[in-house]
Formats: structure tokens, C-alpha cells, sequence
């Protein structure tokens, strides 16, 4: 019998699986598919890839501001697609050999839980002390008429595209829509988008998806909120969307629709219901502090479980659950997960939201800092955004949102105050190099005593 068997190789199985030898456990990691899940398969990984594609044509097209001349500019969507797919194969075959080199035994194939210590997969019957459940999430349908049709895709079918569309309409203004919607763009598609609810990024303070509605209008991108997606029809090769808005119906054409309706969690096959695991009303499986099921010995974690449903959550969660089976008593500092978006200008959040804080009757102050009067943004040509830091009444620093410039790098510094509780006042001192756009970061802190040094008093 082994010490722990862990369904699904995504980067909260993986990671769970070097954990637990490192704890000196014998471990079984079970996954159907490659190793790394959706977050290097097709999502994280494939997309970055193809941000990186976005932002190459953006500089290029924009390279007259640098006093560089450039024409006839050609993008290779195949060629772009080979690039992605050697970057997760190389990715992929490192974590084999992390898995091996650690001693962890790989199977592969799909399981189902026969009772709380045995798993069948592959005809055979595998026993384990502990179960790990890691199985991940599936893109989310949408009750449209014609959501069927040929060409519409989901995330997962958009990454193997080999052409970029002329037209593209992107159904969905959370990360996922707006990821893509800002690669297309950039590289030549007329995209545009529709979202149900009255702000972009509901997920996020809403300050943030405020602003990124005007740079993505900047950006000659249609968004459409308030406009909810009633029905998709096809006239030969062209699709047409209808959908009502505030002020009526709203008609586009493309020759892809894109459906980013968010995601579900994947549990098909596995028979939790036979062994009476508890699920809550959108069949999320329902854990404790520990990622312990009601099952004792069962226990899960990442997408399956909901939550933030991000790679580096499910990670975390992967070494707490082990943990707690060793008995190290560890808990996820949910109150400090970063978030990143990776649109055109980046955006990155940690900690409380302002609506969130007045939900909860805090009294808090904000301090906000333009990456316009940062020097460092200004000479890379991208100054559009800005650094909001929220702290409580007792000086606590609650949150930290930025849009602009590698926001996604610089809301590791953020991560660290709100983890560690840090105050406004403790951060002065701490030296911040120059120029650079981490200068942004210490004068939003500054901003919330009213304190900061490049910006005008009456600029509150």
C-alpha cells in the first residue's frame, strides 16, 4: 500500500507529489493526459506564448515612436503555434523527469475510486493510506442557441487555431476574454467583445476593470457590457451574434466566436458520488482548512475545490494538503493570493478589492500612483496606469492593484505586505532602485499618509 495516490498531474498534483516525497511519503501520481493540467497545456503556458507573439507585434507596429521604420510586417500564426507547442513539450518533459528524479511513480491513465483507499485505473487496483484528488477543471459552457455551431470555440480549441481571423467576437470580459482579446488584437483581428455584467474583470477591484475597458477601447477593441449573448447563427462562412444590451439588440459578424464563460470543475468518472464525498451546488468538492473531503483520508485540492482556481493556488494547496497528512498543522494564506491578467497594459491584484473592504465595514485609505510620472514606464513607451495600495484604519496594508507595465512582476512586492500584514509606515526606509517601475509601487504606499514625494499634493 502506498502512503498517498494523487489523481491528476496539473500543478497542484505535481507539485503535491514532490512534496510528499520530500516528506519521505511513497506517492502514485495518476494523470490521463500529459503532465502540468490545463495551466501548461492549454492555458498559462500556450497563452503567454502567444502574449509574447502580441507584444513583439505591438512594438513592431508601434516602432516609430523609437524612430525605427518598419514595413511590410507578416505574422505567422502557424509558426507561432509550432513555437507554443515546443515551449509546453519542453516544460512537460521537465516535470517527467523532476517526478522521476524525485521518485515518484507515474501512471497514466483514468481513475475511479473504487472506496476511500483504492483506486482502479488501467484494469488494476492501487491501494493508498491518503487519496489526493487534483483533477482540475473544464472550460464552461453558455445556454446561447448555437453555442454548437462550427467555429465557436472554447479556450482550449482557440490555442490550435492556425490562422488569425479577420473578425473575432469574444463572448465573456473576465481574464480568459480579455487575455485573448488583447493577443488578437495585437495581432491583427477585429475583436470584438461581450460581457453580461455591467463591469469588466468582476473578480478584481473594480477600479481596475474601469480603466482597462478605456485602454481597450484605446486600443480600437468594440467591448460591449450590460450585453447579454441571446443567440449565434450561421450565413456560410460567417457567423453573427445577437445579443441585448441596455439599449437593445446588438449585432456583430466574425469568423470566430471565442466562448470564455469561465471554467467548471472535473470530476467526471472519478465515482464521488458512489463514495458519498460532498459537493456543493455548482460541484466543487467541498474540504476542510486542511483540503481534507468528509471522507476521512480523501482529501483535494485546486479547481476541483473552486476558489481562486489559479496554477499557483492549487500548487500552494498541493504542499499544505501533504503537510497536513504529515501532520504539520498548514494553512493557505488565502488572504494574500495574487492575481495576474495578462492584457495590454498588465494587470495584477492582491488582497482586498474596495468593494470588498466596504462590504466588510472596514474603514480604509487608498494611496495611488500614475505610471505617467514614472520615468522608467516613460521610457519604455508604456505609461498607461497606476499603483493603488489600500490599507486599513489600524495602517495595515489590505491590498494592492496595479494596471500598467509588468504588473504581473510587480505584485510580488504587494503580495509580500499583505501576507505579512506589513503597515504603511514600514515600508519607507526600504530602498527602491531607480529608474525603475518598482518606484511606482513605494510612492502609491507613500500616497495612502499623503506622503508622496513625485506627486502633487492637490493630485489626491
Amino acid at each position: 500500500m502506498k502512503d498517498l495516490i494523487i489523481i491528476g498531474g496539473g500543478p497542484g498534483g505535481y507539485v503535491a507529489a514532490i512534496r510528499a516525497r520530500q516528506l519521505g511519503m511513497s506517492v502514485v501520481l495518476i494523470e490521463k493526459d500529459t503532465v502540468g493540467g490545463v495551466c501548461l497545456n492549454r492555458g498559462c503556458i500556450p497563452t503567454k506564448a502567444y502574449y509574447r507573439n502580441a507584444l513583439a507585434m505591438r512594438d513592431i507596429k508601434s516602432s516609430s515612436e523609437f524612430n525605427i521604420q518598419a514595413d511590410n510586417i507578416l505574422f505567422d500564426m502557424a509558426g507561432a503555434k509550432e513555437r507554443k507547442n515546443k515551449i509546453v513539450q519542453s516544460l512537460t518533459m521537465g516535470i517527467e523527469k523532476l517526478l522521476q528524479a524525485n521518485g515518484v511513480e507515474r501512471i497514466k491513465g483514468e481513475a475511479a475510486l473504487l472506496d476511500k483507499t483504492t483506486v482502479l485505473v488501467n484494469g488494476e487496483c492501487i491501494q493508498g493510506r491518503n487519496l489526493l484528488l487534483a483533477t482540475g477543471s473544464v472550460p464552461a459552457s453558455l445556454p446561447i442557441a448555437g453555442i454548437d455551431l462550427p467555429g465557436v470555440l472554447n479556450s482550449d480549441q482557440m490555442l490550435e487555431i492556425d490562422q488569425v481571423p479577420d473578425k473575432l467576437v469574444i463572448i465573456g470580459g473576465g481574464v480568459i476574454g480579455l487575455e485573448f482579446a488583447c493577443i488578437f488584437n495585437s495581432l491583427g483581428s477585429q475583436v470584438s467583445v461581450f460581457e453580461y455584467m455591467p463591469y469588466l474583470l468582476n473578480t478584481f477591484d473594480n477600479e481596475l476593470g474601469k480603466r482597462m475597458l478605456v485602454f481597450l477601447k484605446k486600443q480600437h477593441i468594440s467591448v460591449n457590457i450590460s450585453a447579454s449573448a441571446e443567440k449565434i447563427e450561421a450565413d456560410n462562412d460567417v457567423l453573427k451574434i445577437t445579443a441585448r444590451g441596455k439599449k437593445g439588440l446588438i449585432e456583430a459578424q466574425a469568423d470566430i466566436i471565442l466562448v470564455a464563460g469561465g471554467r467548471k470543475p472535473y470530476n467526471e468518472g472519478l465515482g464521488l458520488e458512489k463514495l458519498g464525498i460532498d459537493l456543493d451546488e455548482s460541484g466543487f468538492i467541498k474540504v476542510d482548512s486542511s483540503f481534507s473531503t468528509n471522507i476521512e483520508g480523501i482529501y483535494a485540492i485546486g479547481d476541483v475545490i473552486g476558489g481562486y482556481m489559479l496554477a499557483h493556488a492549487a500548487s500552494e494547496e498541493g504542499m499544505a494538503a501533504v503537510e497536513n497528512m504529515a501532520g504539520q498543522n498548514t494553512r493557505v494564506h488565502y488572504h494574500a493570493v495574487p492575481g495576474c491578467v495578462f492584457t495590454i497594459p498588465e494587470i495584477a491584484s492582491v488582497g482586498m478589492s474596495e468593494e470588498e473592504a466596504r462590504a466588510q465595514g472596514i474603514e480604509y485609505r487608498t494611496g495611488k500612483f500614475q505610471f505617467a510620472a514614472n520615468g522608467k514606464a516613460l521610457t519604455m513607451g508604456e505609461s498607461d496606469g497606476m499603483v493603488k495600495v489600500l490599507a486599513d484604519q489600524d495602517e495595515v496594508i489590505i491590498g494592492v492593484h496595479i494596471i500598467g507595465p509588468h504588473a504581473s512582476d510587480l505584485i510580488t512586492e504587494g503580495t509580500m505586505m499583505v501576507k505579512n500584514r506589513m503597515k504603511v509606515t514600514e515600508i519607507p526606509g526600504t530602498i527602491h532602485p531607480h529608474p525603475t517601475l518598482s518606484e511606482a509601487v513605494m510612492e502609491a504606499v507613500l500616497d495612502v499618509q499623503g506622503k508622496a514625494v513625485h506627486l502633487a499634493p492637490s493630485g489626491r
